[in-house]
């Protein structure tokens, strides 16, 4: 399960959460800083990347074209960088539950 994270959450979260997910990456890894969201959408669909945004256009996008990729939507509002690591971490089983049904494109966590 490797994650894409979003502009709007912290570039340090794919280290921070490397023991759970692997070889996840930031949007500003990949040279995508301020990159329109389709963009971003197809990277993480050519690259097997779920997105982890805060943004409800990828909640948009999700609806509209299913996955992949899949969204996982962040619904802390104004939080820390250890909140949302919290999160992910709280609930990484269903996570990867999330992960492995065919059929769902979007998690909302919060």
């Amino acid at each position: 399960m490797k994650l894409l994270f979003d502009e709007n959450l912290s570039p340090r979260l794919p280290f921070r959460l490397a023991d759970l997910f692997p070889n996840s990456l930031h949007v500003r890894d990949v040279d995508m800083k301020s990159t329109i969201d389709p963009i971003v959408w197809d990277y993480a669909k050519s690259n097997n990347l779920m997105i982890v945004s805060k943004d409800s256009d990828m909640h948009d996008l999700s609806l509209v074209f299913g996955n992949p990729p899949k969204v996982i939507w962040i619904r802390l509002g104004n939080c820390s960088t250890s909140q949302v690591e919290s999160l992910l971490r709280r609930d990484f089983e269903a996570i990867a539950s999330f992960y492995q049904d065919e059929y769902l494109s979007l998690l909302a966590l919060g």
